[in-house]
């Protein structure tokens, strides 16, 4: 291959700008210098650099949603043998590792992926990106229980809260709980839940940063489309909203009323509660 056309492939400058560069004396192969743009070079053997710094080709980037079944663990690889996620991604071609983690005994919702600043965009803090669980609690709960975590409770590594809470219905004097949280700790929600009173019987993620898990089975994946790769990249902040009906998001009077109505409501319909207050 061309040396103009491998740093053009890796990326660097078009082969025009390439070859000013190899004029320039700034392109080396395998430490010495060239100065001749009609050079070849083999990828898998050549090393070659530009003002001092290896240049390789530039990876294709690729994006994948799983529905992580129970059992499977969130890694790129396993400890002691366990099922990864990366073992139900029939993709051997790119260097794939998950975005965030999921416990081992939740499901649900998990992004695969080889770009790193889609992943620093997904799991960094300052971006709030919302994820949305659907929880089963041990009991019934009541619109104090779920007042509890939107204002906050204590854990071992500091204070954690919900962004919005709903009660969804109740399954065999159990709750069946909708929950958004926008931070990432280890097994956060589960450690909530244990604080008020009511431990989770099972966890399931169904949306992140705006992106549904939507109908897809679990064990199974799909390539996300460009639009919600633009939509996980946006540096604003992008929470799980509210389903239809669900409680205001603002705070406020507005929060306040929903708030007590909901308390109302309990035993006829299921409460709901948003915001932290």
């Amino acid at each position: 291959m061309r040396i103009n056309k491998y740093i053009a492939l890796c990326g660097v400058a078009s082969r025009r700008k390439a070859d000013e560069l190899i004029q320039k004396g700034a392109v080396s192969v395998n430490g010495a210098r060239i100065t001749e743009p009609g050079l070849d070079v083999d990828p898998e053997r050549d090393i070659v650099t530009v003002r001092g710094k290896e240049i390789r080709p530039q990876e294709e980037k690729v994006y994948y949603m799983l529905n992580k079944p129970v059992g499977v663990i969130s890694a790129a690889k396993a400890d002691h043998g366990e099922t990864t996620v990366l073992d139900l991604i029939d993709d051997t071609g790119h260097r794939l590792y998950p975005v965030g983690r999921l416990d081992k005994d939740s499901e649900g919702l998990i992004f695969i992926t080889n770009d790193g600043d889609f992943a620093y965009k997904l799991t960094h803090p300052k971006f709030n990106k919302g994820k949305r669980y659907l929880a089963l609690l041990t009991g019934e709960v009541d619109e104090k229980d779920l007042r509890k975590l939107t204002r906050g409770v204590m854990l071992e590594d500091g204070p954690a809260s919900a962004n919005f809470v709903r009660l969804d219905r109740l399954v065999k004097g159990n709750s069946r709980v909708e929950i958004v949280i926008s931070e990432g700790r280890n097994r956060q929600i589960r450690r909530m839940c244990e604080i008020i009173g009511h431990p989770v019987i099972s966890l399931k993620r169904t949306e992140e940063a705006g992106i549904p898990l939507g109908n897809l089975k679990s064990g199974t994946y799909r390539t996300l489309t460009p639009k919600e790769v633009r939509t996980c990249m946006s540096e604003s902040a992008k929470e799980a909203s509210p389903k239809k009906g669900g409680a205001p998001r603002s705070g406020g009077a507005a929060a306040e009323t929903a708030h007590k109505n909901g308390a109302k409501k309990t035993k006829k319909a299921p409460g709901k509660v948003d915001n932290k207050k």
